[in-house]
């Protein structure tokens, strides 16, 4: 079984060849950080724009890297949501059509269940485990029981932490992307120069507030003047991922207990998306996995980002068990993957 995988949910152009035995043949990814560098942030016309005149090359490479032919091909799997709208579709009518020509069957998936399944491609994790999804667009602690089987435990209940650590990195002018350099400018800062708040302390459950904590961040800036030296923008950074940090493992832990209660003698924790390679972030979970008996298992940095190797997996998982999906399918800007 070979899925062709698509991602193109905001701004990664992806595509990857991955088979029902874990093997990555192809894996493209054609990062659009140059086009929205000069805004400061993701500009959906450009993205959808980039997206289509990138996305007919990339396919033609899979198969050239791989050595693999169109009539080796399974199915075909694409980003149909969440995401920007216009990127989605570019995506989307690709897969289609490709389906459509060549009697293939079309998967449909849910970014945030690529995400949540990366780990059973680069580690073979078994069901049940839980999931911190922590990215640029999305945060949330999940219950993964099976394929389309999630409970959701926890989540943002504003803004997602990577976009918190852009749009404070974007106060700093650390530059583009935001949320590395703001983790970059923070290993020679002083974490405790800067008190910040911790939104949601001491409240019982498993939910994120980060809106709160990036107007205090904005506040904080204001008080060292129009032109703060490398040293303020280096603490203001630390300061911010510390109380980052504290509030994502916080929640976890809380989260491990509650997984616990639901099914006793689970021990698999996995943490994906974007945020999972900031250091600080990954160091404070692996404190937590072992004070609480859990393993953490961490998908590879490239593989924590977008990308379509996780979508062809998705696609081979759903394939698998006859989960595909009518040509008549609409991308969705928005897909919760659980209630």
């Amino acid at each position: 079984m070979l899925v062709l995988g698509i991602e193109t949910s905001c701004d990664e152009t992806a595509v990857a060849l991955v088979d029902e035995i874990r093997v990555i043949h192809a894996d493209l990814v054609l990062s659009q950080d140059d086009a929205h560098r000069a805004f400061g942030g993701v500009v959906p016309e450009i993205a959808a724009r980039s997206h289509l005149d990138s996305l007919d090359r990339l396919v033609r490479g899979v198969f050239t890297e791989s050595g693999k032919q169109f009539e080796d091909l399974s199915g075909v799997a694409a980003t149909s949501g969440p995401g920007l709208i216009g990127g989605l579709m570019v995506g989307v009518m690709l897969a289609k059509a490709l389906c459509a020509a060549r009697g293939l069957p079309y998967i449909a998936v849910n970014h945030l269940e690529a995400h949540a399944l990366t780990a059973r491609l680069t580690h073979a994790v078994a069901f049940p485990y839980l999931l911190l999804l922590v990215s640029g667009g999305h945060t949330q602690l999940l219950l993964v029981e099976d394929v389309g089987s999630y409970k959701r435990l926890g989540g943002t209940m504003d803004d997602a932490a990577g976009e918190a650590f852009d749009k404070v990195a974007k106060m700093l002018d650390l530059g583009f992307p935001g949320g590395p350099a703001l983790s970059r400018a923070a290993t020679t800062g002083d974490p405790e120069r800067f008190v910040f708040p911790s939104p949601l302390a001491g409240r019982a459950g498993c939910d994120f507030s980060f809106s709160g904590l990036k107007t205090a961040a904005r506040l904080v800036i204001e008080t060292l003047g129009s032109d703060p030296t490398a040293a303020d923008k280096n603490d203001v950074a630390a300061s911010f991922q510390a109380v980052m940090a504290r509030i994502v493992v916080d929640a976890t832990r809380r989260a491990q207990r509650q997984a616990r209660a639901l099914h006793a003698g689970l021990s698999t924790f996995v943490v994906a998306g974007g945020v999972a390679a900031n250091s600080l972030i990954r160091d404070r979970l692996e404190t937590a996995c072992r004070d609480n008996g859990f393993t953490l298992i961490a998908p590879p940095p490239r593989l924590c980002t977008d990308n379509a190797a996780m979508v062809a997996w998705t696609g081979v998982e759903r394939l698998q068990r006859g989960l595909v999906d009518g040509l008549d399918f609409a991308p969705r800007p928005r897909w919760p993957l659980a209630a």
